[in-house]
């Protein structure tokens, strides 16, 4: 992605955090990045293009972050553990994508349903290693979908652990672990 795109990907998705999709305007994107109408269409066709982009792209990151890191473990609630990590670690970096995520997923429009389809993609990959952990024993039997949620949850509720603008991640990290990862594992 060169400058420019960037620059206009990173503006859009502040603005739309800060703002919200439906109050923010292409004017004010392209006054904030510094470029002309032209060129920010020069780089995407509308707002919505960007949109999907933007979430297409973070969601792409999460899911390709977590396969890296999955495929290094053997045991399947180091797999979790590893999913839970990355996921805070994402969520705290890039706070004002995962804002756009939740804030656009309820409701039935297409912007609700592109979030909702990277998701449940997303969450499919958490799901195919729960069933993998609890097939093999060496995760406690759970519904899988409601588990997948709320390993998602613990990431995204991190957020609300923010303290004087920064989130301890390594010590959030160890509190879930001992308090929810540890009581997942077959045999505790």
């Amino acid at each position: 992605m060169n400058r420019t795109k960037r620059k206009i990907f990173e503006t859009s998705m502040k603005l739309f955090a800060e703002k919200g999709y439906d109050a923010t305007s292409i004017e004010e994107i392209t006054a904030e990045v510094g470029v002309a109408k032209g060129t920010l269409y020069y780089h995407f066709s509308s707002k919505e293009e960007i949109f999907n982009f933007l979430i297409a792209e973070g969601m792409n990151l999460l899911k390709n972050s977590i396969k890296i890191k999955i495929d290094k473990q053997d045991k399947y609630i180091d797999k979790i553990r590893a999913i839970v990590l990355i996921q805070i670690k994402i969520i705290v970096k890039y706070e004002n994508f995962m804002t756009i995520v939740l804030s656009e997923i309820w409701g039935n429009s297409s912007r609700s349903k592109t979030c909702k389809k990277y998701l449940d993609e997303y969450l499919q990959i958490v799901k195919d290693i729960i069933k993998e952990g609890i097939d093999k024993q060496e995760i406690k039997p759970y519904n899988i979908e409601v588990l997948s949620s709320e390993i998602f949850s613990l990431a995204c509720a991190s957020l609300l652990h923010k303290k004087n603008g920064e989130i301890k991640i390594e010590e959030l990290y160890k509190e879930l672990d001992r308090s929810f990862i540890q009581s997942l594992r077959k045999g505790k």
